[in-house]
C-alpha cells in the first residue's frame, strides 16, 4: 500500500499539479479545494502527510491545522506548509503550531516530495 498525502489549497492547480507530481513520486495523492474540505478529507482518509496551503478563504491553514492538532486521530499526521507568504513571522507560526515544514511557493517539486517522504518516514520511526 503507498503512503497516502493530501494536498489541501484553494487553487485547483496548484493543487492538481502537486498531486500529480505527489503521483508521480510513487505517493497516493488526493486534493482538497477548501479547508473545510481538506479537513472532512483527512478524517475520512487519515493520510499518512497533509500539504496545506495558508491562505485560504473562511478555514485557514493555521486553523485547519489546529483543529486537527485537536483530534487524536490526527494530531500525529505530519503538517507541510507551502505558502506565497515569505514572512519569517508565519512559518514561525506554522512551525510553533506543531508544523512538520514550511516552503514557499513557488516551490521546488523535489524538495517538496523530498519534504513529504522525510515527514512520513520520520512519523514511522516515532
Amino acid at each position: 500500500m503507498r503512503d497516502s498525502v493530501l494536498v489541501i489549497d484553494d487553487d485547483r492547480g496548484i493543487a492538481e499539479a502537486l498531486a500529480i507530481r505527489l503521483r508521480a513520486a510513487g505517493l497516493d495523492a488526493t486534493t482538497a479545494a477548501s479547508g473545510a474540505r481538506g479537513l472532512a478529507c483527512a478524517r475520512e482518509r487519515r493520510p499518512d502527510a497533509v500539504v496545506l496551503d495558508v491562505r485560504m478563504p473562511e478555514l485557514d491553514g493555521f486553523e485547519v491545522h489546529a483543529r486537527m492538532k485537536r483530534e487524536p486521530a490526527l494530531a500525529e499526521v505530519p503538517v507541510v506548509f507551502v505558502s506565497a507568504n515569505v514572512q519569517d513571522s508565519e512559518r514561525q507560526r506554522a512551525l510553533a503550531g506543531g508544523a512538520w515544514a514550511y516552503l514557499t511557493k513557488p516551490y521546488d517539486a523535489k524538495e517538496i516530495v523530498a519534504t513529504v517522504r522525510a515527514a512520513i518516514e520520520e512519523r514511522r520511526r516515532a
